[in-house]
C-alpha cells in the first residue's frame, strides 16, 4: 500500500522500475487512479527478453495487462480500466477500486531547458507535468524506485514518491534482533508462581509477569550480573511462557567442530544452528562477526559427525543479481568459486590439520568434494532439497519474492540458514527496509521452527575491530 499523506483521489504515474520490481503494483494503490506513459510500455517490451528475475516481472505485468483489456474496445480502454474486479491479493487488506489509465494521445510537455535530451526518465517527467497541468484538481504524484528520478521531479515541481508496499518496516532499527536484554529487577515480577523441571539434562522454567506477552519462539533472553542468565524462549501462551537454559557452546567441552563461541550472541548462533527441530535461521551482521564461520562449523558437525544431513549446500547471490554464470569457464561449481571467497576460506580454517600429513590433508579435501556442493541461484527454480543443511550467503541482496523462491525449494528434513549484512546492499532499488533478508527476518520470528540472531560484536582481529572503529 503507498502511503497517501493528501487527501482526496490521487492520479500516481508509474515508473517502469515499480513495476519491474512489483509485477502487482497495478493493484496496490487502493482507490486511486493509476496512469501508465507509452514509454513506461516501451521500456517494458525492451525488458521481457531473458531469464532473470526482472525479466520475468516484465512478463507478468504484461500478463495482467493483457488480462485487464480482455474484451475492451478502444473506447473502454481510453476512459480507464476499472480494476475493482480483477486480481485478489491475499496480502493486501484493501481491494483496488480506482482506474488503469494508457497514454493515448501525445501530451504538450513543456520541460525545463534545465533537462536537456529525450531520455526515458525525463519524458516521464514531461507527462507527469503535461497531466498536472491538465488535470489541477488532482495530485499527480510520480512513484519511482529510482532516487534520482526522484530528485529531478522534485527539482521541476512534481510531487514523487518511493513506492512503498515492499518496505517491510518504517524504520530498519525496528528491526527484530532475536534477542531481549532483561532488566536487573527481571525476576521481582516474573518469579511469582514460578514452575521448573528438568528434562534429558535441559532446565525448563515456566513464567508469568508483563514481558512474557512480547516474546517470540526461539527467543534469545540475557540477563548480565555476577551469574549471567541465558535461555531461549520456547512457548509462548497467553499469560505466561516456557522458556529453557542455552547449551554453553563457549564453554571448551562443547565445541562445534573445534570451534567455541566468543561472545553470548555467538553463542546464541551455534544454540540455533545445532537444534535439529528449528528448520529456519537467519544471521544478520557485520562483517567478521563471525555468521559464516559459526554456520559452516554447525554444518560441518551437523553433516559428517552426526550424520544428520545428506550433504551441504552452499550458494550466495552474484551480483549483478540474475546474470548468467556462463562466461566463467568450467563446470557450474567451478563458475561459483570466485563468488564463494568469503565460504571457502572459512572453511579451510575449519578443516585445516596437521595431523595425517599431506595424505590426511588430500582425504579431508576428497570428503569434503562430495559433502559440500556449491550450487547457482540462477537455477534453483523448480529444485527440491531433502535433508540438506543449505547456506545461502549474502542474503541482503534478494528481493522479496527471490527469498521465497528459494526457502520453498526446502523439502523435508532441509534446515535452511541466511546469512547477510543489511547495511551492505549491492542490488539496485533495494534498500535496508526492503531488502528480502529484513522481510524473511520480520515474517518468521513468530515460527516455532525458525530463529534468529543479530550478531554485533566483531571478533576477526584486534586491527580490523580498530580499522571498523577509526576508518
Amino acid at each position: 500500500m503507498v502511503r497517501t499523506e493528501p487527501a482526496g483521489k490521487r492520479l500516481f504515474v508509474l515508473d517502469t522500475n515499480v513495476l519491474m520490481h512489483d509485477p502487482t503494483a497495478l493493484f496496490r494503490f487502493q482507490e486511486h487512479d493509476i496512469y501508465l506513459p507509452m514509454v513506461v510500455l516501451e521500456e517494458l517490451d525492451r525488458g521481457k527478453k531473458g531469464v532473470s528475475e526482472v525479466a520475468r516481472n516484465v512478463r507478468q505485468v504484461s500478463r495482467f495487462i493483457d488480462d485487464l483489456m480482455a474484451q475492451l474496445d478502444h473506447a473502454e480502454i481510453a476512459r480507464g480500466i476499472e480494476l475493482a474486479t480483477t486480481l485478489s491479493l491475499p496480502d493486501s487488506e484493501f481491494a483496488p477500486s480506482g482506474r488503469l489509465l494508457f497514454q493515448t494521445e501525445a501530451l504538450v510537455t513543456d520541460l525545463p531547458e534545465t533537462l536537456p535530451g529525450h531520455t526515458a526518465d525525463n519524458t516521464i517527467l514531461g507527462t507527469a507535468l503535461a497531466l498536472q497541468k491538465e488535470r489541477p484538481d488532482i495530485d499527480v504524484t510520480l512513484v519511482s524506485k529510482d532516487i534520482n528520478l526522484r530528485i529531478k521531479a522534485a527539482v521541476v515541481g512534481i510531487r514523487a514518491e518511493d513506492y512503498y508496499n515492499d518496505q517491510v518496516l518504517d524504520d530498519v532499527n525496528l528491526l527484530y534482533l532475536g534477542i531481549c536484554d532483561l532488566p536487573a529487577d527481571f525476576w521481582e515480577h516474573h518469579s511469582k508462581d514460578m514452575e521448573s523441571w528438568q528434562e534429558e539434562g535441559r532446565t525448563f522454567y515456566q513464567l508469568q509477569g508483563p514481558m512474557t506477552a512480547d516474546w517470540y519462539p526461539n527467543q534469545f533472553l540475557s540477563l548480565e550480573g555476577e551469574q549471567p542468565f541465558r535461555a531461549i524462549v520456547r512457548r509462548v501462551e497467553r499469560e505466561s511462557a516456557i522458556i529453557e537454559t542455552v547449551t554453553d557452546y563457549a564453554n571448551p567441552r562443547h565445541t562445534v567442530w573445534g570451534i567455541n563461541a566468543r561472545n553470548a550472541e555467538q553463542n546464541f548462533a551455534l544454540n540455533l544452528l545445532m537444534d535439529p527441530d528449528i528448520d529456519f535461521i537467519s544471521l544478520v551482521g557485520a562483517a567478521g562477526t563471525g555468521k559464516t564461520l559459526l554456520t559452516l562449523a554447525s554444518a560441518l558437525a551437523q553433516t559428517l559427525e552426526q550424520n544428520i544431513y545428506k550433504e551441504i549446500i552452499m550458494t550466495r547471490v552474484t551480483v549483478p543479481v540474475g546474470e548468467d554464470i556462463g562466461f566463467l569457464p568450467g563446470t557450474e561449481e567451478e563458475k561459483m568459486t570466485p563468488w564463494m571467497g568469503a565460504l571457502m576460506d572459512n572453511l579451510e580454517v575449519l578443516t585445516h590439520s596437521e595431523e595425517g600429513g599431506e595424505w590426511g590433508r588430500a582425504a579431508t579435501a576428497d570428503i569434503l568434494k562430495n559433502r559440500i556442493k556449491i550450487r547457482s541461484l540462477n537455477f534453483m527454480r523448480g529444485r527440491t532439497f531433502l535433508n540438506r543443511f543449505v547456506i545461502l550467503d549474502e542474503a541482503q541482496n534478494l528481493t522479496a519474492k527471490q527469498m521465497k523462491t528459494l526457502i520453498t525449494r526446502a523439502g523435508p528434513g532441509t534446515k535452511m540458514i541466511c546469512l547477510g549484512n543489511i547495511a551492505q546492499i549491492d542490488t539496485p532499488y533495494l534498500t535496508e527496509t526492503t531488502s528480502g533478508l529484513t522481510f524473511v527476518v520480520d515474517r518468521f520470528k513468530q515460527w516455532a521452527h525458525s530463529g534468529h540472531v543479530t550478531l554485533r560484536r566483531g571478533e576477526r582481529s584486534r586491527l580490523a575491530d580498530y580499522a571498523s572503529s577509526v576508518l
